[in-house]
C-alpha cells in the first residue's frame, strides 16, 4: 500500500498537470498558453509521468518478491528499502524532466505556433524548430529510450520470473490467485507504456495528430483514472 499511495500521488500530479487547463480551455473557448506556461507543463508532466514507469517498476519487483520469495518478503521490502526506491524514482523522473527542458530551451522559439495535442508534448515541440533537430531528435529518443525502455525491461524480467515460479505451483487455484495479485498492475503497465512510447515515439514514424491525441489520452487521462 505504500508503493500504491505513492503511485497514486505521482497520478494525481500527472493528470492535474493537463486535465484542468483542458477544462479551462473548453470553458473558455480558447487554446492558447505561453511559452513559460507551456516548458513549466511539459516539465511537470514528464517529472509525474517518468515517476508513473518508474513505481510501477518497483511495483513489478514487488511482486516478484512476494511470489517468488514470500518468506523473505518482510525482510526484503522493508520500510527503509521501499523509501529509498520512491525517492531514487523521484530524482530519476527530475533528472529526466530537466534533461527534456534542456533540449526544447535550445530551439528558437516564435509566437503563434500550433500544437497538436492538448497539452505541451515535447516530441511536437521539437517540431516548432526552424533550425535542424537531428541531434536534439536523437538526444531525446536516446533519454526516452533510458527512461522507458530501462524501466520496461525490470518489468518483464520480473513478469519471467513471476510466470516462471507460478507455473511450478501445482493446485490450478494457487495459480489462479497469484496470477490475480498482478493482472491490475500488469493492465495498467500494458495500457500506461503502450500508448506512452506510441507518442513519444511516434513523431518518428509522423503519426496522425488524431491517432496522437487519442493516445494521450490514454495515458494522461484513463491510465491514473483506473
Amino acid at each position: 500500500y505504500f508503493l500504491l499511495s505513492n503511485l497514486s500521488l505521482a497520478d494525481i500530479g500527472f493528470i492535474s498537470t493537463t486535465v484542468p487547463k483542458m477544462i479551462v480551455d473548453i470553458q473558455a473557448h480558447s487554446r492558447v498558453i505561453s511559452y513559460e506556461g507551456c516548458l513549466t507543463e511539459m516539465s511537470f508532466l514528464i517529472l509525474f509521468g517518468c515517476m508513473d514507469g518508474m513505481l510501477l517498476t518497483v511495483m513489478a519487483y514487488d511482486r516478484f518478491v512476494a511470489i517468488c520469495h514470500p518468506l523473505y518478503y518482510s525482510v526484503i521490502m522493508n520500510p527503509r528499502l521501499c523509501c529509498y526506491l520512491v525517492l531514487v524514482s523521484f530524482f530519476i523522473s527530475l533528472l529526466d524532466s530537466q534533461l527534456h527542458n534542456l533540449i526544447v530551451l535550445q530551439l528558437i522559439h516564435f509566437k503563434d505556433v500550433k500544437i497538436y495535442n492538448f497539452f505541451c508534448d515535447p516530441s511536437q515541440l521539437l517540431r516548432l524548430a526552424c533550425s535542424d533537430t537531428f541531434t536534439n531528435d536523437i538526444v531525446m529518443y536516446f533519454v526516452g529510450i533510458i527512461s522507458g525502455g530501462v524501466p520496461l525491461s525490470g518489468i518483464f524480467f520480473s513478469y519471467y520470473k513471476i510466470i516462471s515460479s507460478i507455473l511450478k505451483v501445482p493446485s490450478t487455484g494457487g495459480k489462479c490467485k497469484a496470477f490475480s495479485t498482478c493482472g491490475s498492475h500488469l493492465s495498467v503497465v500494458c495500457l500506461f507504456y503502450g500508448t506512452g512510447i506510441g507518442v513519444y515515439l511516434g513523431s518518428a514514424l509522423l503519426l496522425s495528430p488524431r491517432k496522437g491525441v487519442v493516445a494521450s489520452v490514454m495515458y494522461t487521462m484513463v491510465t491514473p483514472m483506473l
